[in-house]
């Protein structure tokens, strides 16, 4: 069962009409990736609603004021590679002094686990406020170990960032990882027999690089 407390499904109107260009079969990966960079951009807003402020004094030219602009832990965005960097420059958009870390998992065809292969991260992580990046959430394995590769660094503030999800990868990191919340643009129907989701858009990574 999904508790929708940690879980949001982020239905501007844009981020829907983008998405359905992206579900297209005969969209090609030029107009994909521009789609997928705009969505991250779109959804990081509302991600980042509950970030700090802090006062400011500042001076238009008009008179001194007292404004304010974010403070408390600094941000680092980590994507999954690879479908996951077509997320990032979306986000940098917003935030251009973000760090950016790489945590690179694939998952077995057999037994659909993730495996690892990859993990650099900013120096400093422990201290960051981070968005994990990954378009879809299928079973939940690949956001699920690379989560727990982030807490095990000593990560306390984490965020995940998809674009698809399936109900078996949101229950199943909602079990593994109860204090992290998950922002989608849309919660699809089910997972079948390969582990896809259904309708979902395909292969995100191999749609991102024209690989397939």
């Amino acid at each position: 069962m999904i508790d929708y407390k940690t879980f949001h499904v982020v239905d501007h109107p844009l981020i829907k009409h983008k998405l359905s260009i992206m579900r297209m079969k005969e969209t090609g990966s030029k107009d994909f990736r521009q789609m997928l960079s705009e969505i991250a951009m779109l959804m990081c807003y509302e991600l980042t609603r509950d970030l700090p402020v802090e006062d400011v004094e500042i001076e238009t030219p008009v008179a001194k004021m007292t404004a304010q602009r974010v403070g408390g832990k600094k941000l680092a965005i980590i994507p999954i590679l690879r479908a996951g960097l077509g997320m990032v420059d979306g986000i940098l958009t917003l935030v251009p002094v973000a760090k950016v870390g790489h945590i690179g998992l694939y998952r077995d065809p057999d037994t659909h686990n993730p495996v690892e292969y990859y993990c650099k991260l900013p120096f400093d992580i422990e201290e960051r406020y981070v968005i994990v990046c990954d378009p879809m959430l299928a079973t939940g394995g690949s956001a699920s170990g690379a989560i727990d590769m982030l807490k095990k660094r000593g990560v306390k503030q984490i965020k995940l960032l998809c674009l698809v999800a399936a109900p078996e990868g949101v229950e199943r990191l909602q079990a593994d990882h109860p204090d992290v919340e998950i922002f989608a643009a849309a919660l699809d129907d089910h997972l079948n027999e390969s582990a896809y989701i259904v309708p979902g858009l395909g292969d995100a990574g191999d749609r991102l690089c024209g690989t397939k």
